[in-house]
């Protein structure tokens, strides 16, 4: 059966958690009006998977989007995918596409012996704005190996080749790589996935709700097997390759050293090493209030300082404007 089939065998009607199963995590406020209110979800768990903290209904299923690559990630290395610090980084990430990013999927495509044209991610141009705008002022166009998931998908097709498996066909939701991420999702997760569909980089998406998202990233964060701990090990060590520079995804890791990935449509999973991890989807589909809800959740939780959250929020671009002057911000009301 294929993606597209998959998705429509579950019909249209599911979907995630509704309004009334939503609460209000974060406002914008300009000139002391509030603007906008983003509404939505959130669990903490602490190591054992035991619920310290939610808001709003965190047992109604959700596609994590890119937050389910760190589960991606772990099942490509159980396939035998024995990559660096770096690469294995890059194997999660939803990279800006810059000149560095795309040198380690290079490599990762080389090391498979397969070239661009093998990945089924589709083009993009890159995300980090210099990236792509080096890439205009090139001449250049929008290519497969700019896409953020790109790294995600050339670690796949490692995978494939060193089990003898067809490239071809990698992202079919029957490959052989594909069941078994499914498997070692249900598996970390201890839930059963409600649906699956087609990710934005073409590769399967399965839905699970918040509580089993923050219980299986929690599981990978403590390090429960070698493989694991060498995937926390180097998303720790190489937060830039994770997103860019600069990104919130990326402070989160370098500064606070908290396991950490964000989803597109306002999804966002961060854990420490002891296990106490929080998931949370943001209703509208902005991510611009995930991090600093995750982070406020992992404070109350006693997980993180708050001072050296405070300080490190002090960092991101929260600030609104009007006419160029600051006249507000978007802040936690959870």
């Amino acid at each position: 059966m294929t993606s597209a089939a998959t998705a429509a065998s579950h019909g249209s009607s599911l979907g995630t958690f509704s309004i009334e199963g939503a609460v209000e995590l974060a406002v914008l406020e300009r000139s002391g009006f509030i603007e906008s209110r983003h509404v939505g979800a959130a669990v903490v768990v602490d190591p054992t998977g035991t619920v310290l903290e939610e808001l709003g209904d965190a047992a109604a299923p959700v596609f994590p989007r890119s937050s389910l690559k760190p589960f991606q990630a772990l099942a490509i290395r159980e396939a035998g995918v024995h990559l660096t610090p770096l690469q294995t980084a890059l194997s999660m990430a939803s990279h800006g596409g810059t000149p560095e990013h795309v040198d380690v999927v290079r490599e990762i495509l080389q090391l498979a012996s397969l070239d661009e044209s093998a990945l089924g991610c589709p083009a993009d141009w890159p995300g980090d704005r210099a990236a792509r705008d080096a890439a205009v002022r090139a001449g250049g166009s929008a290519e497969r190996v700019y896409m953020n998931c790109s790294g995600k998908h050339a670690a796949m097709l490692l995978a494939c080749v060193q089990q003898g498996w067809s490239t071809t066909d990698y992202l079919d939701p029957a490959h052989p790589l594909q069941l078994r991420i499914r498997d070692l999702i249900e598996e970390q997760t201890g839930e059963e996935i409600a649906a699956s569909g087609v990710d934005g980089c073409g590769a399967p998406v399965h839905a699970i709700s918040l509580r089993a998202l923050a219980r299986g990233v929690s599981r990978i964060a403590q390090s429960e097997t070698p493989d694991a701990e060498w995937l926390v090990d180097s998303v720790l060590a190489n937060g830039w390759a994770v997103d860019s520079p600069k990104e919130q995804n990326t402070l989160v890791i370098d500064e606070l050293q908290l396991f950490a990935k964000l989803g597109a449509e306002g999804v966002m999973v961060m854990s420490t090493r002891s296990g106490v991890a929080v998931a949370l989807k943001i209703l509208d589909g902005s991510l611009r209030a995930a991090a600093i809800v995750a982070l406020e959740l992992l404070v109350r939780a006693g997980a993180v300082d708050r001072g050296d959250v405070d300080a490190l929020v002090r960092t991101f671009d929260l600030t609104v404007l009007g006419g160029g002057q600051p006249v507000g911000t978007i802040r936690v009301t959870a």
